[in-house]
């Protein structure tokens, strides 16, 4: 019992280091599919930005040019 707790929190520390090394979307980024450009091509709402990831497929990453 005693080495559950610990074991539990490291599964935990090690989803969420897993969930959120796909992405580095930040708030600041929503993509939204723009029809007008191309069928699966998305703009950023932000920044502008333009990204083809392909059909089917969604934006994940910040394409904003780092200050």
């Amino acid at each position: 019992m005693i080495l559950l707790l610990p074991l539990l929190l490291l599964s935990v520390l090690l989803y969420l280091w897993l969930a959120r090394r796909g992405s580095t979307l930040t708030r600041a980024c929503r993509w939204r599919l723009d029809r007008r450009l191309g069928p699966s091509v998305q703009r950023c709402a932000a920044c502008g930005a333009t990204c083809d990831p392909g059909p089917g497929r969604a934006a994940r990453h910040c394409l904003r040019p780092r200050a």
